[in-house]
């Protein structure tokens, strides 16, 4: 008996499976910056998961944060006749060729994260990037504070200041140091965003700035470039590093005080609203121009009560 429901359900699954391969079931593209990077690849897995689950067909194109790659997958999908294209260019000034290619082909174009400085979308989805930022740069004053540093000066390894998240994390973190009278020492902008590059810029900012005494790293993923260039310049537990995003050793780092905290976006979740939104849009249902999901301030103080949170809307972790 147990056979025949066996063979019964598999036809079942093969019956729906012919049934969408008939009717032609949507067919999404994700052109995503880098998903060597992982914030990127955490909101790929949200967009993958979210359109199996919804029966669409999905393809990934990671562009490697090379222009010429962008505007070469946004040909092919166009060329393959997508339903709909989710978007997280490289920077502010690429999308506006997405979007205009994208709007010859008519073709709906969801924005997650990034931005663009002109151009026509279905839906932007981003992060409160400005008020994340000021919020864990009043993690850091107060920290900075606590241990008597309010007179050193705060470094920044930024994101391309191009994009409008990148301006926004710049804005409201300072807002948050002058708020507390602690002064920022130098901007670096990350090109390559290696080890190599973030080791040095930190390196360059301890060298230049001897009253340095915090690093903010607007990013995750190099933060061992970070923490390495303090320690060879012989200031480990003199110079505190904050971070934006989140990897998943954050979750054994911030309690032991190696890194003060982090700005934690919602990668997964903000893939899955993506794709919540061209399903929208596909049943003919109003959609949100723009979506804006909060920011995380996470430190020793609080992760343990957002550790839910963090592990499945922030790492993509505990998945059901």
């Amino acid at each position: 008996m147990k056979n025949v429901f066996k063979i019964v359900f598999s036809l079942i699954l093969f019956s729906g499976y012919l049934y969408s391969s008939m009717t032609g079931a949507k067919k999404l593209a994700y052109i995503v910056s880098d998903t060597r990077i992982p914030f990127w690849s955490i909101m790929a897995k949200g967009i993958k998961e979210s359109s199996q689950k919804a029966g669409f067909e999905i393809e990934i194109y990671s562009s490697n944060n090379i222009i010429k790659n962008e505007v070469k997958f946004t040909a092919k999908v166009i060329k393959e006749k997508v339903d709909g294209l989710i978007i997280s260019p490289i920077n502010s000034s690429s999308s506006v060729t997405i979007l205009k290619l994208a709007k010859k082909a008519n073709i709906p174009v969801v924005i997650a994260d990034i931005g663009t400085n002109k151009g026509e979308y279905l839906s932007y989805i981003s992060s409160d990037n400005e008020k994340g930022a000021y919020d864990i740069g009043k993690v850091l004053a107060r920290t900075m504070i606590e241990k008597g540093y309010q007179k050193g000066k705060v470094g920044i390894i930024a994101i391309p200041q191009k994009r409008e998240n990148g301006k926004l994390r710049t804005k409201g973190f300072m807002k948050a140091l002058r708020e507390s009278n602690i002064k920022g020492a130098d901007i670096k902008q990350q090109v390559t965003f290696s080890y190599k590059e973030t080791f040095d810029f930190s390196k360059e900012l301890i060298d230049k700035y001897p009253d340095l005494r915090a690093i903010w790293l607007q990013g995750s993923d190099r933060y061992q470039g970070a923490l390495d260039a303090i320690e060879q310049s012989g200031k480990k537990g003199e110079i505190l590093l904050i971070c934006f995003d989140a990897e998943p050793v954050f979750l054994e780092l911030i309690p032991k005080g190696i890194l003060v905290g982090a700005a934690m976006q919602q990668p997964f979740l903000m893939g899955e609203k993506a794709v919540e939104v061209l399903t929208d849009h596909f049943k003919g249902k109003d959609v949100k121009k723009k979506i804006m999901l909060s920011i995380l301030a996470i430190d020793k103080a609080n992760i343990e009560e957002k550790l839910p949170i963090i592990k499945r809307n922030v790492l993509g972790e505990d998945i059901k």
